[in-house]
């Protein structure tokens, strides 16, 4: 941009004054924008011939403030003001304004010009010399306790609104405070970075973009008591018609406090009594092609209010779905052959299911084995202290305490039946699986059975 002196300014100014051209003629004239020529003519009106000799290039923070307190009282422009003040551009005021908002006070120190020395005294140094000055250390041990005293209130309102503080939180109470207080000791306090400060501070304001899917990630996590983790909320979110990466959905159940609480559980081995009623057919096969053509069974034990009570499900290899199941106080055979008995009634004349199960003594018994051949089952049985071979009926276990058992809190056997049930019934019909396509397991067979 071309520079010009204070006369060739005051000549370009008494031209428009005698009214000969316009304001934007002249400006054009002499090669500037119009904007700028107007910012000369009003600092001539308020100055006279000195608005345009050089002055001050470092101004004082009072000067700065009272330049910015008038604009804000009596509603100037940026360009109204600079020509009140005698300042040459209005930038520099909108350069002032903006230090003030994002850092505070500390930001309109006029920087001294040069290098800076070479060697800083540290900070143990400055206090050593606070110390010294005594006054000047009571007053900076004020300040501090002030100032944590008033970060700390502020945070701990909102933790009592929202239970966890995040780091936009910190960064939201230190630009709250930063007018009052340094914008480094309080990121200091805040124990976050200057970075992090600085970004937050630029998305003040702005738009949530990931409001709608935070609030369904949310229902979802809810809806499920806590038991899916980010891979099983982005499967459903998948079935509702929204396709977000799995990545992006760890990210914001981190934002938002939310994990998986169920705990892996490990297989551990059961040595029983070797049996030779029967071979292994499954041979580990887990794999169905449709539905009652592989099951697979055990007994689980619960311990609740002294008690101890006894699980006999029945589980299908096509889909997981549970069919049936038992529960009572005592291991007895009963338990077992009510199971089966449930469990072939759902058999048609085609069904010719195999029944894998464990050495256990109950699927031993001359009992059992004339029921299965009652129906036309063929039974198939695991080897012996090999957990693996009846390994998806092991992992339902383990899956049904971490969701159900661990989580929950009951107040009576009975009650203790009743959430079971419901469990059950959730499990079937509303908990998805990656291996069914997004699908539960009924789901899976319905849809199955729909598209043949």
């Amino acid at each position: 941009m071309t520079r010009f002196s204070t006369d060739e300014k005051i000549q370009a100014v008494m031209r428009y004054q005698k009214g000969s051209d316009s304001l934007k003629a002249i400006a054009k004239s002499i090669g500037i924008h119009h904007t700028v020529f107007l910012n000369w003519i009003r600092q001539y009106e308020h100055h006279g011939d000195e608005a345009f000799k050089k002055g001050y290039t470092s101004y004082p923070v009072q000067f700065k403030l009272d330049v910015l307190n008038y604009m804000n009282e009596f509603g100037t422009s940026v360009r109204e003001t600079a020509a009140v003040f005698n300042i040459a551009s209005h930038s520099t005021i909108l350069s002032w304004q903006r230090s003030l908002e994002l850092h505070g006070m500390d930001a309109l120190q006029p920087k001294k010009k040069g290098r800076s020395p070479m060697k800083k005294e540290s900070n143990k140094q400055k206090n050593q010399t606070l110390v010294e000055g005594s006054v000047e250390a009571l007053h900076a041990e004020v300040e501090r306790l002030r100032m944590e005293n008033a970060y700390f209130k502020k945070v701990e309102c909102l933790s009592s609104k929202q239970g966890k503080i995040t780091k936009q939180d910190k960064a939201q109470v230190v630009y709250e405070l930063r007018n009052e207080f340094s914008v480094k000791a309080l990121l200091q306090l805040a124990d976050i970075p200057r970075s992090t400060y600085y970004y937050a501070v630029k998305t003040f304001g702005m738009p949530d973009r990931d409001t709608e899917l935070k609030d369904i990630i949310q229902a979802i996590y809810e809806e499920h008591e806590g038991r899916y983790g980010y891979r099983r909320i982005r499967d459903e979110l998948v079935n509702r018609g929204y396709r977000v990466n799995h990545k992006k959905v760890q990210r914001l159940m981190k934002v938002l406090g939310l994990k998986c609480l169920v705990r892996m559980k490990k297989y551990r081995s059961y040595k029983g009594t070797v049996g030779k009623i029967a071979p292994n057919i499954l041979e580990r096969n887990f794999y169905a092609e449709k539905p009652n053509e592989k099951w697979v069974t055990d007994i689980t034990e619960f311990k609740l209010f002294g008690e101890k009570l006894y699980l006999s499900p029945m589980l299908d290899l096509y889909n997981g779905e549970i069919i049936t199941y038992t529960i009572g106080s005592r291991p007895v055979y009963s338990l077992v052959s009510t199971m089966l008995d449930q469990a072939c009634s759902r058999l048609t004349d085609e069904d010719k299911p195999l029944i894998h199960s464990d050495q256990g003594w109950h699927y031993q018994m001359k009992q059992y084995r004339h029921a299965l051949k009652e129906c036309g089952i063929k039974q198939s049985m695991s080897r012996k202290g090999n957990c693996y071979d009846n390994a998806v009926i092991e992992n339902f276990f383990g899956i049904m305490k971490s969701e159900f058992l661990y989580l929950k809190e009951f107040e009576s056997i009975a009650h203790f039946k009743k959430e079971l049930s419901k469990y059950i019934d959730y499990y079937n019909n509303k908990r998805i699986k990656a291996k069914l396509k997004g699908m539960s397991p009924v789901q899976y067979r319905i849809h199955a059975q729909q598209v043949a």
